[in-house]
């Protein structure tokens, strides 16, 4: 089982670091909110067939939609649209590279929402080091234009969005003790619901005319990027546990940053590198700092 988690592992890094060449062939044909909307269909499909498997769905978990209406909306259509948004406007690897950056969203909404412990010095430092990596990606001080700041913006605003879910779960989710499997097919599946409400329907079959794009969207993005990560990430926390499974959260920015120069031929300036290094240095600084305040509170 050790086996399968790992190689589950470096299945996750794979398929989260390539969505975003996936986002990038799909938007030559349809919009931001189409392939939201696709994404999360083709997705679906293998969560609520894992969760089936698991047999932890139960309509008595409906009782609690008003929570899982809000997870649907912040950690679902917000999250997969806004990012969807962002990388429209950017190069895919730069893309990818602030996806690394959700940890530091996460702890900013931790701390402004939970307040159940001090940040220290440690996360403090973190902080800074992945922020001032954000920073040198978006360069506001550039007049070259050569990074789209809207773009910048909506991977903020996507990293917000999926960093206010986790508090938003551990506040009024975890409580609760639904099944992950049912959580995810919950959330998923009423994310899908909402974004069918708001998706325009004229043109989004148009991707299906190109086999490359199709392909990417439907394996890439919503069979493997969306339903069958999550799968692979309930495995990794089942046998390596939760630290482990936090971790994959280095691997897709260097995966989709040497997809976009090295297969795409993207253009990434030195400073591109060195803001990877400075966001994965501050995730790591937080994720550190965390175990060594987690061990002390335990003694």
């Amino acid at each position: 089982m050790k086996r399968s988690a790992l190689l589950a592992f470096c299945f996750l890094g794979l398929v989260w670091g390539s969505n975003f060449i996936f986002v990038k062939w799909a938007a030559l044909h349809i919009d931001p909110v189409q392939i939201t909307m696709l994404r999360v269909v083709f997705g679906f499909v293998p969560v609520f067939l894992y969760a089936l498997w698991r047999g932890e769905l139960s309509w008595s978990q409906l009782r609690h939609i008003h929570h899982l209406v809000v997870m649907a909306l912040m950690a679902t259509a917000l999250y997969y649209y806004a990012f969807a948004r962002g990388t429209v406007l950017l190069p895919s690897g730069i893309a990818g590279m602030l996806s690394g950056a959700i940890p530091l969203f996460t702890l900013v909404c931790t701390f402004l929402f939970l307040r159940e412990e001090p940040l220290g010095s440690g996360r403090i430092a973190g902080l800074f080091l992945g922020f001032l990596g954000v920073l040198l990606v978006a360069r506001p001080w550039s007049t070259s234009g050569e990074i789209d700041i809207h773009g910048i913006a909506w991977m903020i605003g996507g990293s917000l969005s999926v960093g206010c879910s986790f508090v938003y779960a551990r506040k009024f989710i975890s409580p609760l003790k639904l099944p992950a499997a049912a959580l995810t097919t919950w959330q998923i599946g009423i994310g899908m619901v909402l974004l069918a409400l708001v998706t325009p329907i004229k043109g989004i079959t148009d991707v299906f005319a190109d086999h490359r794009a199709a392909g990417g969207l439907i394996l890439g993005l919503g069979t493997c990027g969306t339903g069958l990560a999550y799968v692979a990430y309930y495995h990794i926390v089942e046998n390596l546990g939760a630290l482990a499974a936090s971790s994959v959260t280095y691997v897709p920015p260097v995966v989709a940053l040497l997809i976009g120069v090295a297969l795409v031929g993207e253009d990434v300036p030195p400073a591109g590198y060195i803001a990877l290094v400075l966001i994965l240095a501050g995730v790591g600084l937080i994720q550190w700092s965390s175990r060594s305040q987690a061990r002390q509170a335990t003694k």
